[in-house]
């Protein structure tokens, strides 16, 4: 969650590299990160900076880029390193927790069930293939690659493998540093390297 300045700079940071992007977003065919730039400025007017003024402007960008985008996904779920590949359908419930670098494709609802809050908790650096359906108050382990259209309505506690199938069921020993994103490979490459 961004606790301050330097969190935004540190999140906008990672989603850019996240997306493989390396400077500002282009003028036209951009709007995935624009919509992410805006989320997280959103979240820093939210959280922290107490300008009315910023809370409004990013709220209505976020907004309209959401509608434009067929998103449906609220602040404060995702932390660093989000990388949404494609605009369409995406529908996350306000009560599921993201953790960094997390890959997802279009098509995905990640959501509470029955009238629950309760929603999915998800580790970090995992890939969430197109169609994907994660529902009800479950947790996904780290490292988990879920295949495309896989149905996950149980616990994923083992970290570094892959699932897929209706309902979700594990397919390999696999981890999902394939479908991470170059840029942020790199980086957690380098991070390994010093530690």
């Amino acid at each position: 969650m961004i606790k301050s300045k330097e969190d935004l700079q540190y999140y906008l940071s990672q989603d850019r590299k996240a997306m493989g992007k390396t400077g500002k977003p282009k003028l036209f065919r951009d709007e995935i990160y624009r919509f992410e730039i805006a989320m997280r400025k959103l979240e820093y007017h939210t959280n922290v900076s107490g300008s009315v003024f910023g809370k409004l402007y990013y709220r209505l960008k976020y907004h309209r880029l959401s509608v434009k985008l067929g998103f449906s996904v609220p602040i404060n779920v995702f932390e660093e390193g989000l990388s949404i590949v494609h605009y369409g359908y995406l529908a996350v419930s306000k009560g599921a927790k993201v953790g960094k670098n997390c890959r997802i494709q279009t098509g995905v609802v990640i959501g509470a069930t029955g009238g629950q809050k309760e929603a999915p908790i998800i580790g970090d650096n995992v890939y969430i293939g197109a169609g994907a359906k994660l529902i009800g108050n479950i947790r996904i382990a780290d490292h988990v690659a879920i295949g495309a259209n896989a149905v996950v309505v149980k616990d994923i506690t083992e970290p570094n493998t892959t699932w897929g199938g209706v309902p979700a069921k594990k397919i390999s020993n696999k981890d999902s540093s394939a479908h991470l994103g170059n840029l942020l490979k790199q980086e957690q490459r380098h991070e390994e390297k010093r530690k």
